[in-house]
């Protein structure tokens, strides 16, 4: 059998391509670079000591900031309200590239390295099988009886040597959007995070003093410059992440309620997609009409549910995706984000198209608001109410 590996070069993935090697498999490794930190290197040497027939390294950056990364900030997706689905939106991406990848080298079948408690065997597995039904997905880790002393005497019986210490027994996953760390002392939810499991973000105590103000500007709602220079939505990304960490910004700390049904203690550091989700959500706050930011806004916790649970390539979260692409249209604007020791927050917006009209808002002398208008507005308004309260009184 041909299998395309969905291999990152760490101790799991390295046991499977040489198992799968060992039982006369020939195995594609294909790695994936979403903006994490580059192992390149180091994967494709211990790939090729594990007997892949191929590796092959994708980087898949510039396709996942436009188009996983743009519909999430349009859709201010945050999972239970906090989580910016940092893994979740990363898979899909992948699974397209696996399947690519099969198709390439004829394959029968695709293999992850996700376990049998976490969330990404269903986001691989039906990502997979939704583009392409006729290819097997095999999931090693969660079928095998390996533990990991077998694995790593497996690999060193094919001079692969990979280090792990009880000092640094945190399972991570990075990207351009974010790093994700659990495991270790991270699985008592009373102990609070210990500085060694953060690794973008500075402590917020030592973070500079002094604050800093940047404007990203937006065009349809995706970012398209940054304090007034032209500048690609993955060029804006990248600063802020390097900004925010810099400033101890974009830590998350939470229980969460994974789809197998189990809760899990997870580490969240995305400096760059906290302060863009918040961003976006000003302008649109400043140029959407009321009832559709209303509507958009119950859309978009069902549009993150969807990703979270592994049904991107769904028929409801492409319908959902149509919506907030016609809320989007003429989008434009600019927001103002100023850091400080642990914070990052919006001091300011403009917008050519804003909705917000000063001479109606304001409280000086420039009011152009009818205050007389408002006695017949709120009687009509309240009638329903004041009917229904006297019926109750009688």
């Amino acid at each position: 059998m041909k299998i395309v590996l969905a291999y990152s070069g760490g101790l799991d993935t390295t046991a499977v391509a040489a198992r799968y090697t060992d039982e006369g498999h020939e195995v594609v490794a294909v790695y994936g670079e979403l903006g994490q930190p580059s192992e390149r290197e180091r994967a494709a040497g211990r790939a090729e000591k594990a007997g892949v027939v191929a590796f092959e390294v994708l980087d898949l950056r510039a396709d996942f900031t436009d188009a996983y990364l743009g519909p999430a900030l349009t859709a201010n997706a945050m999972y239970e309200g906090r989580y910016p689905l940092v893994s979740a939106l990363s898979r899909p991406c992948i699974s397209a590239a696996l399947v690519e990848a099969a198709r390439r080298h004829g394959a029968d079948a695709v293999a992850h390295g996700c376990t049998g408690k976490g969330n990404d065997q269903v986001r691989f597995e039906v990502a997979v099988r939704a583009l392409a039904p006729d290819l097997d997905v095999l999931a090693p880790i969660r079928d095998w009886e390996m533990s990991r002393p077998e694995a790593l005497d497996l690999l060193a019986a094919k001079g692969i040597e990979i280090e792990l210490t009880k000092a640094s027994p945190y399972s991570i996953d990075e990207n351009v959007w974010g790093r994700s760390c659990e495991a270790g002392i991270l699985e008592d939810p009373w102990q609070a995070p210990p500085e060694e499991a953060y690794g973008w973000t500075a402590d917020p105590s030592s973070a500079p003093r002094d604050a800093v103000e940047v404007v990203v500007g937006f065009t349809d709602g995706i970012p398209s410059s940054l304090d007034t220079r032209d500048a690609s939505f993955l060029d804006v990304l990248v600063a802020l992440n390097e900004i925010g960490g810099r400033y101890g910004t974009g830590r998350l700390d939470m229980i969460e309620n994974r789809r197998v049904g189990i809760k899990s203690r997870e580490i969240y550091e995305a400096p760059g997609a906290l302060a863009l989700i918040d961003a976006h959500r000003h302008l649109e706050d400043l140029c959407l009409e009321r009832d559709l930011l209303h509507e958009k806004a119950r859309l978009e916790i069902r549009w993150a549910e969807l990703v979270y649970d592994g049904l991107w390539f769904s028929p409801l979260r492409e319908a959902v995706d149509a919506f907030f692409a016609t809320t989007q249209q003429g989008l434009t604007g600019e927001v103002r984000l100023r850091y400080s020791a642990g914070r990052c927050h919006v001091v300011g917006r403009r917008s050519p198209v804003s909705l917000y009209d000063e001479s109606l808002a304001t409280y000086t002398d420039a009011d152009s608001f009818t205050h007389a208008d408002a006695e017949g507005f709120v009687r009509i308004w309240g009638m329903p109410t004041v009917g229904w309260a006297q019926v109750k009184e009688r």
